[in-house]
């Protein structure tokens, strides 16, 4: 089975978003990248303003991927930078980064700007970044390492899964007959990821509170775990290909992209849509290797980002002759996409300052990135089914008195904005209401709202 807006080329299949928790690794899904879905309009008398394709939903199909500004932060010039951080400590720059990627992940499955996903490839970052922490953790057994990522990415997961599939049989979804067994064993995917679970293309009633659509939005997310759960098993033999041939290794996969990906060679089915994803942000991930190990730093800096501009000029040429109707959506694009996130990732980690705090006015940020990075699977896998939530909740006021007849241009005009102000407290009462399972995954004491304050930092 395929799905929306992947890079692979399969029919709306998405590949690229989630961010790894606070403490240890990743998020599925925000951003490889997403297409949106188009969006229904408003029941009854209003129509969905027109500004750009439907929320949420980073490709045009679910299981999809999901960036902020090249120029990397740097601690004011009158200020001596941060020490780096002690072994074991965290480092406030990579919080940071994932916080953003974060951000522009829900900001572009509302909106869906495609130049967005050219300005931060949010879902390359997330995976640089999970790179680097599972180097760091390779320190230790490799079998212990892959057991407690696993043990902290599955229990979020079933958790969400638990609430959405019970809700899309309800509403009437039917095992496909002419699959036979082979339908019900691919529902075990919503168990362990390895591959992509089945789900309806339509359920429910265009007339009913949820689009006909919303399941495969609701569940678009879960490409990202499948594809961190891939890195978590392939890293230890990645790593040690690394050590050999750092630069082969790191490479490689952006010559798979442009086999696959690109439409050369056609892996079908299941394993065919988690390659893409594998070969797409393959590079990213290494990328993260050579960050922890230090080898960036070896590297001249004129060399590197000349070599990571070389490496984006690239995507830009290929995306410009390949653009689908998604535009400069690069989620839509894979070798874009992986050639243009790892030049991206290389400046920002090759400039990367060792932070053990946020420096001058990002200080007053540091609560925020502190609970985005300690809930970043449960930010990843909600936010979609929130979005689709704000706005049955922004239709109620055309129910309240004299708003909805002296203010119904106003609201009709404002759709998109209004859900992003309200798509924040439904976050923050997600967080509070299931967010805990990722503290009872990593074995920690659950917490309800994890922002830091007053408390000393979690250590990976």
């Amino acid at each position: 089975m395929t799905y929306p807006n992947h890079p692979s080329g399969h029919p709306q299949q998405p590949y690229g978003q989630p961010s790894q928790p606070y403490g240890e690794p990743q998020q599925p899904y925000g951003e490889p990248h997403t297409v949106p879905f188009p969006v229904q309009p408003p029941p009854q008398h209003r129509a969905r303003p027109a500004g750009g394709p439907a929320p949420w939903a980073e490709r045009p199909e679910p299981w999809v991927r999901e960036p902020a500004p090249a120029a990397t932060l740097a601690p004011a010039p009158e200020q001596a930078p941060a020490p780096a951080p002690a072994k074991g400590g965290r480092d406030r720059y990579l919080d940071l980064l994932r916080a953003v990627a974060l951000v522009r992940v829900v900001v572009f499955h509302l909106f869906g700007w495609a130049w967005l996903t050219v300005v931060f490839p949010s879902m390359g970052v997330m995976f640089a970044l999970a790179g680097s922490l599972m180097a760091r953790s390779l320190s230790r057994p490799a079998w212990s390492v892959i057991r407690s990522r696993v043990r902290r990415l599955l229990p979020p997961m079933w958790a969400f899964v638990a609430v959405v599939v019970p809700v899309v049989f309800l509403l009437g979804w039917k095992p496909v007959r002419e699959e036979g067994i082979w339908w019900f064993l691919k529902l075990a995917c919503y168990v362990l990821p390895i591959g992509t679970p089945p789900f309806p293309w339509e359920n429910g009633s265009e007339s009913g509170l949820l689009e006909s659509s919303w399941a495969g939005q609701a569940l678009g997310p879960l490409w990202y775990i499948r594809a961190y759960l891939w890195f978590v098993l392939a890293s230890p033999l990645l790593l040690k290909a690394f050590r050999k041939l750092p630069w082969v290794t790191m490479l490689a996969p952006i010559g798979l992209t442009a086999v696959i990906g690109t439409g050369l060679v056609t892996v079908p089915g299941t394993a065919g849509e988690g390659l893409v994803d594998f070969a797409v942000f393959g590079s990213c991930w290494i990328l993260g290797f050579a960050h922890n190990d230090g080898l960036l730093k070896t590297v001249p800096r004129y060399l590197s980002v000349s070599l990571a501009a070389i490496l984006m000029a690239f995507a830009l040429w290929w995306a410009s002759g390949h653009l689908t109707e998604e535009g400069w959506n690069l989620d839509e694009i894979p070798l874009a996409q992986s050639t243009w996130s790892l030049g991206i990732c290389v400046i920002l980690l090759q400039y990367a300052p060792s932070w053990r705090e946020l420096p001058g006015r990002l200080a007053g940020w540091d609560s925020l990135v502190t609970l985005a990075n300690n809930r970043a699977v449960t930010i990843y896998l909600w936010h979609n089914l929130l979005l689709m939530a704000t706005f049955p909740i922004i239709d109620q006021l055309w129910d309240v008195p004299w708003v909805g007849d002296h203010l119904g241009t106003y609201i009709d005009a404002s759709y998109n904005t209004l859900a992003l102000i309200l798509i924040w407290p439904l976050i923050g009462l997600m967080i509070v209401s299931v967010g805990w399972v990722e503290d009872v995954a990593a074995k920690r004491r659950p917490r309800l709202w994890p922002n830091g304050t007053g408390k000393p930092r979690a250590r990976h």
